[in-house]
């Protein structure tokens, strides 16, 4: 048992969540990896929301929004981590969720379908009917009505190649990834630095709130945001943060 009291009590829980799930099956071993240096980009930025990911966030939820066809992509990590909240933010953007793996088994597709399942997910793509061009290992694999026909596709955590791929399909995908010097990072058209468990409440949130604004005003949200220079905002409060540290 971890006491609330323990000074890194909600690092110490989401490694355990992680723990949890490779042990479940749902999570790979290799996960164990990703989850450290996220970890670490998490602590290099003060483990806190900045600003920069907090517009981020919103302009996320604009587009989703906006979307006619929005997919939100779950992989090992993130239904380990953050399942319940990435629920709610499909209920709240009308985004199915769609299970898409590297180490990929149809076991653990399953496994993880029954998990979002059993957390109340009720729309859910489960084929694997078709193949993003570009990409040949277990990630192409995807379902033909959800991330292949997808207009607008939800990355939580890092997925270079395929974030690329999907963008040369012409399709708008927001990533998650505290990494902003990642190839995801910077593939993607929209990407919150900010940890995953952070992010998605708040981009949920930001859709709630602005559920019922004007479309144009989504579009100028969207239409305004450049994600070069988030990246470049997110690195210098990075650096930011570790001179404040310095003093």
């Amino acid at each position: 048992m971890i006491p609330k009291s323990h000074p890194r009590y909600e690092s110490l829980m989401t490694r355990e969540k992680i723990i949890d799930g490779v042990k479940r099956g749902i999570t790979s071993m290799q996960g164990l990896i990703a989850e450290g240096r996220g970890e670490a980009f998490d602590y290099l930025m003060g483990e806190k929301t900045t600003k920069t990911a907090l517009e981020a966030e919103k302009v996320a939820a604009s587009l989703l929004l906006l979307a006619g066809r929005p997919v939100i992509s779950v992989n090992g990590n993130a239904a380990a981590l953050v399942p319940d909240e990435l629920i709610k933010l499909g209920e709240a953007v009308n985004a199915p969720l769609e299970v898409n793996l590297f180490h990929r088994t149809e076991g653990r597709v399953n496994m993880i379908i029954e998990h979002l399942r059993s957390r109340g997910a009720r729309s859910i793509y489960t084929k694997s009917d078709a193949f993003i061009p570009g990409i040949e290992h277990e990630r192409a694999k995807v379902d033909s009505d959800g991330i292949f026909n997808a207009d607008v596709v939800l990355v939580p955590l890092e997925d270079g190649d395929r974030c690329k791929a999907l963008a040369d399909m012409g399709k708008r995908v927001i990533a998650i990834d505290l990494n902003p010097l990642s190839r995801t990072a910077r593939t993607a058209h929209i990407t919150v630095v900010d940890n995953v468990m952070r992010a998605v409440p708040n981009i949920t949130g930001f859709a709630l709130d602005m559920k019922l604004s004007e479309k144009e005003a989504l579009q100028k949200t969207v239409r305004e945001f450049d994600n070069s220079e988030n990246l470049a905002r997110s690195i210098d409060e990075l650096t930011a943060h570790l001179r404040s540290i310095r003093k």
